[in-house]
């Protein structure tokens, strides 16, 4: 049996066994190691491939950009759990109650806020959905426009950074830059760092809110009716400073820290980690049962991200012991005539597995593959790392798989169908096509906040 063959069956049986329900990790590394063995039988792979695996597997628990995994988890999770995500968007409710679309206008801004503290889809569309769904039914908001603006907000968390998406991608990232490199004779290659991406997507997260609101002002609600207006009202200005500040100062606190390099990744995430326990002492919402819960949700959390990266390394070892990478190269070398198309072939696959993998996995899997190839090509990395993160935050989205219509269907009434929640979702979607086709069309966007930082 041909290596080639062999590259191409490793590939397909992983992707088939992921349909199974089994955990992804042991997918990974299980189908590796069958693949490994049945190459060394036919004499296609190199056994000496699998004496790196150790070395491997510490250099990803030394790995000191990783170490800010569980402390933003734990940061996004006690501010979920102490409710002061909530409090935020009753308090924008109140501040946008008069303006026209304002309850739709509160939620994109809440969405875009939650992403930058919280970082978790899940958390961000169930408690969106949980507290505005009712008050925007209830002012005769369209079901169907109403789930949209949810699920479309809920997922702002992956491109705005702290995100996990973008902490997690410029690790992996990284790892292939640097491969391309070596494989050009370059033996000083560069890196990509995490505050590189969080810089370069500071202007694409401010242009997606703003799309979804000017789309929100262009359908020119009719005026809200002032009877409708439950709850918010009981904010006075104090409880509004209350619960919008301390947020917000927390974020800018993390995310300048990290931009500006004033703190590692690990370290601001420790500090944010720190400012959410102080946050909520300060508003007597913290407790021994919330802490507990949050401690125990970083670390289920945490170990399925660690358990997929160390199968992905596995899976990546073995495909390119099967010469898979060579296979890739050929198939964009000699395929598309023009590098961008094999850019644009790339993320379409990436797109198309977001309805079927979780993004965790999907950064594990194809950029390993595909990214030195790509690299070789001479195309930036971090911008291709925001198009990659604008493309898996769409994922999102797509019926009828998009984890955001999931999350908003296990808390929306039994009287939205989800035919409703999927119609609400199209304009979005179109609207994130056009965010990523303006990134892919002017890199500028994405390369003007690190160039004005560096200079």
């Amino acid at each position: 049996m041909s290596v080639e063959i062999l590259a191409i069956l490793f590939v397909f049986f992983t992707f088939l066994f992921l349909l199974s329900g089994i955990p992804v990790a042991f997918i990974l590394s299980g189908s590796a190691l069958i693949f490994a063995f049945i190459g060394i039988y036919f004499e296609a792979f190199d056994s000496s491939f699998l004496l790196a695996i150790p070395s491997r597997i510490y250099g990803i628990m030394i790995n000191q950009n990783l170490i800010a995994v569980p402390l933003f988890i734990f940061m996004g999770l006690i501010l979920e759990k102490t409710k002061i995500a909530e409090q935020l968007l009753l308090a924008m409710n109140m501040l946008y109650k008069n303006t026209n679309g304002g309850f739709a206008i509160s939620v994109v801004l809440v969405g875009a806020i939650m992403g930058a503290s919280t970082g978790i889809v899940g958390a961000s569309v169930v408690t969106l959905g949980l507290l505005s769904l009712p008050i925007m039914l209830k002012n005769k908001y369209p079901a169907d426009l109403s789930c949209g603006v949810i699920c479309a907000s809920g997922t702002l968390g992956q491109i705005i950074p702290p995100s996990l998406v973008l902490i997690l991608l410029a690790d992996v990232l990284s790892s292939a830059y640097q491969q391309a490199q070596l494989n050009s004779g370059i033996f000083s290659p560069e890196t990509v760092t995490i505050s590189d991406l969080f810089a370069a997507s500071i202007i694409p997260s401010l242009l997606l809110p703003m799309m979804y609101i000017i789309y929100i002002k262009f359908l020119n609600f009719e005026k809200l009716d002032e009877q409708n207006k439950i709850k918010i009202n009981s904010f006075d200005n104090h409880q509004f400073l209350v619960a919008f500040i301390p947020p917000l100062l927390l974020i800018f606190i993390v995310l300048g820290s990290i931009i500006f390099g004033v703190a590692t990744p690990s370290e601001a995430a420790a500090l944010g980690s720190v400012g959410a326990l102080i946050i909520s002492t300060m508003q007597s919402r913290l407790s021994l049962d919330i802490i507990r819960k949050s401690t125990i949700g970083t670390i289920e959390l945490t170990s399925m991200v660690f358990a997929i990266l160390i199968g992905a390394t596995f899976f990546s070892l073995v495909f390119r012991g099967l010469e898979g990478e060579e296979l890739i190269q050929a198939l964009l070398v000699h395929g598309p005539e023009n590098d961008y198309l094999s850019l644009i072939i790339t993320l379409g696959i990436m797109f198309l597995l977001g309805f079927i993998l979780d993004f965790i996995e999907i950064i594990f899997i194809i950029i390993p593959l595909f990214g030195p190839v790509l690299f070789s090509f001479g195309f930036d990395p971090i911008w291709v790392g925001i198009l990659i993160a604008m493309v898996l935050q769409t994922s999102f989205l797509t019926p009828p798989f998009g984890f955001s219509l999931f999350y908003l269907r296990g808390v929306a009434p039994k009287t939205i169908e989800t035919t409703e929640i999927y119609k609400g979702v199209l304009p979005f979607i179109i609207i994130q096509v056009i965010a990523i086709l303006l990134i892919f069309i002017f890199p500028e966007l994405t390369s003007f906040i690190p160039e004005l930082i560096s200079n």
